[in-house]
């Protein structure tokens, strides 16, 4: 696998300050992506142990919230498979740490229905996640308003909610 860029002080990405990875590799190809560069699989640099290191590193101060997976697309078949290593990691040496992740695979048809049962990553994958932003981005229902998703299609998922009670439970800003 191959990542497009590592941010490693993120305030756009999720709650808190945190460490955010762009992962290449995207299928969608959705109208004026904000990352178009990184739907190429092989962009960037390759995506090795010392990039794993680098990111435990970053994620060390306590005022690191937490972590955050964009794309390009982390759900690619591929690219879950690349990442689980830096996933299994980050919960054994931050576990009170969060991740979320942004797909443009919809949680509940594209994830639980279809990958879930044919790829044995994804369950797995799925385990580390608390946050989930899920949906395409789709240029006509773009709104700058938003919180942590560009476009009004997309939706904010608490994961382990969601599993444990079979339906979505979604992210609430905290007041």
């Amino acid at each position: 696998m191959y990542y497009a860029d590592i941010k490693q002080y993120d305030v756009a990405n999720g709650a808190g300050i945190r460490v955010s990875l762009f992962v290449s590799g995207c299928t969608h190809h959705c109208k004026n992506c904000f990352n178009k560069e990184a739907w190429d699989f092989h962009y960037g640099k390759e995506f090795t142990q010392e990039t794993i290191d680098c990111i435990l590193s970053y994620l060390k101060p306590s005022y690191v919230a937490g972590f955050s997976l964009l794309g390009g697309e982390p759900f690619e078949p591929v690219n879950q498979e690349a990442l689980l290593p830096l996933l299994r990691q980050i919960k054994k040496e931050y576990p009170d740490k969060n991740i979320w992740c942004w797909t443009g695979y919809l949680f509940d048809r594209d994830i639980l229905e279809i990958m879930y049962p044919k790829y044995p990553q994804t369950k797995e994958f799925l385990s580390y996640l608390d946050v989930l932003v899920d949906g395409k981005f789709i240029e006509e229902l773009k709104n700058a308003n938003l919180i942590f998703r560009g476009s009004a299609n997309q939706r904010v998922i608490l994961v382990p909610d969601s599993l444990q009670k079979g339906e979505l439970v979604f992210w609430q800003p905290s007041e």
